[in-house]
C-alpha cells in the first residue's frame, strides 16, 4: 500500500513541477495582448484569460510539489507521469479558450489537447477575427508540444532524478541513439536545432512579406508539424487574398514541414557536415521514396479526375498556363502535410480537387506519418520499413526453407526480436484503436464510414485534416470528442502510457 502511494506521490510531485513551468509559459501571450491592445478583443478580458490559468497552474504546481514527496521514478511511473502531465497541461491550457471565446470546457480541452499533441484538429471558427493573443497561444501549444512538453520540462530541470526514464517515456522508443553523450546535452542540441529551424522559418516567411504575426504563428506550427493557422482558410488564405508571394509561401511551408518530419538526429549529422545522413539509412530513404511516390500518384489522380491528363495526352492547349504547376504544388503540399502530420491545407482534402484514389491514400499517409525522432505523428516510417522487411524475410524463408534461420537486418544491424515484437504490438494497438474510434464515431454521429474512420485516423495519427467538416466536428457528440482526445494523446505518446492509465495494477 505504501509503495502504491509512493508512486502516486512521485507522479504528482513531478506533475506539480511541470505545472509551475506551464504557469510561466502562460504569461508569454501577455506580450501579444499588450502589442495588440484594443484590437480584435485583446485587452482586459484576454489579460485575465492568461493570468487566471497562469495563477491556477502555479498554485496547483506549488501545492503538488510541496505536499507530495519526490521518489525516483521507475519506467512504469515515468510512463504514468508522462500521460498525467499531458492531461494536466491540456486541462490548464484550455482555460484561455474558455475565457477568451466563451467555448464550453470540453471543446476548449479538445483544442488544447489538439495543440499540445500537434494534431491540428480544430473546433474553432472565426479565426480571422479572434484575438491575436489567443491565436498566438494556439500556435505556442503546438510549438512546445513539437519536441514534447516533458523534454522542455527536463531541459529546465535537467538535474531531476529519473530524467532518463521521463525522457524515454515521452520520446519515440524505437531508437536510443543520441547526438551527444548525456541527457542534458542531447536535449540542448535538439532544442537548439528546433529553435534554429523556427527562427529560419520566421525569417523566410517575413522575407516573403507574410505579416510578421502570421510568420510567427506559421513558423511555430510548421516546424512542429502541428498545422494551426491564424486563418479559417489556412494557407489558402494567401491565394484568396491575392498575396503576391503565395506560391513561394506554400513551397516554403512545405519545406519546413518536411524538415519537421525528419529525424532530428539526421539534422544534427547534416549540420555537423555529414551530408550522407540524407541517404545512408533505411528510414530516410523510405521517406524520400514515400514523398515522391505519393506526390506522383496524387498528382496523376488529379490530372485524371480534372480532365487535364486527357488534354495533355491529346496535346490540346490547356485553359490556364499555370494550372499544371498549381496542381503539382497543391498535391506536393498536401502530401507533405499528411505525411508530416501538419494540419495546413491549400485545398480541402474532401473537395473535388482530389480524386477517390487520393482520398484513400491520405488515410494511408495518416497512418505512416513521419520519421522516428521527428516532430511528426503517425506509426513512423522506420516501423513501416521494419514490417516490410519482416514480410520479405518470411517470403524468403517460404521460398528457401521454413527452417531457415535469418535475422532481420536493418542498416547492416540485426534488429533484436524484442524490438520486432514491440513494433508488431504497437501496430496491432494502432489497428485496434482505429477500429474502436471509427466505430464509436459511426455510432454517435451520422457521418459516413470513411469520414468516421478518418476522424480517428486523424486523431491517432496526430494529423489535422479529416473528412469531417469543422461545423460537423463542433456539433459531434461529446463521446466522440472524448474518444478523439484520448486518441490524440495515445498517438502522441505511442499508446502505452495511455493504456497504463486504465490499469489498476500499474498504479500499485
Amino acid at each position: 500500500m505504501r509503495r502504491r502511494f509512493d508512486r502516486l506521490s512521485s507522479i504528482l510531485h513531478h506533475t506539480g513541477h511541470l505545472l509551475e513551468i506551464l504557469g510561466l509559459v502562460l504569461l508569454l501571450p501577455l506580450v501579444v495582448v499588450v502589442l495588440y491592445w484594443h484590437e480584435r478583443g485583446d485587452g482586459r478580458i484576454m489579460t485575465l484569460a492568461f493570468l487566471l490559468p497562469a495563477a491556477v497552474s502555479l498554485t496547483f504546481g506549488l501545492i503538488l510539489r510541496n505536499l507530495c514527496r519526490s521518489n525516483r521514478l521507475d519506467t512504469v511511473s515515468s510512463l504514468l507521469m508522462c500521460a498525467v502531465g499531458w492531461l494536466a497541461c491540456s486541462a490548464v491550457g484550455a482555460i484561455p479558450f474558455v475565457v477568451g471565446t466563451g467555448a464550453n470546457y470540453l471543446d476548449a480541452y479538445f483544442e488544447a489537447m489538439s495543440g499540445f499533441t500537434t494534431t491540428g484538429i480544430t473546433l474553432f471558427t472565426g479565426l480571422d477575427t479572434m484575438p491575436h493573443s489567443l491565436l498566438f497561444w494556439r500556435a505556442l501549444t503546438q510549438w512546445f508540444g513539437g519536441l514534447g512538453i516533458l523534454s522542455f520540462f527536463l531541459i529546465v530541470t535537467f538535474r531531476a532524478s529519473s530524467a532518463h526514464h521521463i525522457f524515454g517515456a515521452e520520446s519515440h522508443k524505437i531508437s536510443a541513439t543520441r547526438p551527444a553523450p548525456g541527457l542534458f546535452n542531447t536535449l540542448k542540441i535538439l532544442w537548439l536545432i528546433y529553435g534554429g529551424f523556427t527562427l529560419g522559418a520566421i525569417a523566410i516567411l517575413a522575407l516573403l512579406k507574410m505579416p510578421i504575426f502570421d510568420s510567427f504563428c506559421h513558423a511555430f506550427t510548421a516546424v512542429s508539424t502541428g498545422g494551426f493557422s491564424p486563418h479559417d482558410a489556412s494557407i489558402e488564405f494567401y491565394r484568396q487574398s491575392g498575396h503576391a508571394n503565395y506560391r513561394l509561401i506554400e513551397y516554403a511551408l512545405a519545406f519546413f514541414m518536411m524538415l519537421g518530419g525528419i529525424n532530428f538526429l539526421v539534422h544534427y549529422r547534416v549540420l555537423t557536415g555529414d551530408i550522407r545522413a540524407l541517404w545512408d539509412n533505411i528510414e530516410i530513404r523510405y521517406w524520400w521514396r514515400l514523398i515522391g511516390a505519393f506526390t506522383i500518384v496524387v498528382f496523376l489522380d488529379h490530372l485524371r479526375t480534372s480532365g487535364l491528363l486527357s488534354s495533355i495526352l491529346a496535346q490540346r492547349a490547356l485553359p490556364d498556363g499555370m494550372r499544371i504547376e498549381s496542381a503539382f504544388r497543391h498535391c506536393l503540399f498536401q502530401v507533405m502535410a499528411m505525411l508530416s502530420g501538419t494540419g495546413f491545407k491549400t485545398q480541402d482534402i474532401s473537395s473535388s480537387f482530389f480524386g477517390a484514389a487520393s482520398r484513400q491514400l491520405f488515410l494511408v499517409m495518416m497512418v505512416i506519418g513521419g520519421c522516428v525522432g521527428s516532430t511528426a505523428g503517425g506509426f513512423k516510417v522506420l516501423r513501416v520499413a521494419i514490417l516490410n522487411r519482416l514480410m520479405l524475410r518470411e517470403l524468403f524463408k517460404a521460398k528457401v526453407s521454413p527452417r531457415a534461420s535469418t535475422g532481420l537486418i536493418i542498416d547492416k544491424r540485426i534488429v533484436p526480436d524484442a524490438e520486432i515484437h514491440r513494433v508488431a504490438a504497437l501496430f496491432f494497438s494502432w489497428i485496434a484503436l482505429l477500429i474502436i474510434g471509427g466505430t464509436i464515431t459511426s455510432l454517435f454521429s451520422n457521418q459516413s464510414a470513411m469520414a468516421s474512420f478518418s476522424g480517428m485516423f486523424s486523431a491517432l495519427g496526430n494529423i489535422g485534416p479529416c473528412y469531417i467538416s469543422i461545423p460537423d466536428m463542433i456539433a459531434i457528440h461529446p463521446v466522440v470528442k472524448i474518444t478523439y482526445i484520448l486518441g490524440m494523446l495515445a498517438g502522441r505518446l505511442e499508446i502505452l502510457p495511455v493504456l497504463l492509465l486504465f490499469s489498476p495494477r500499474a498504479w500499485r
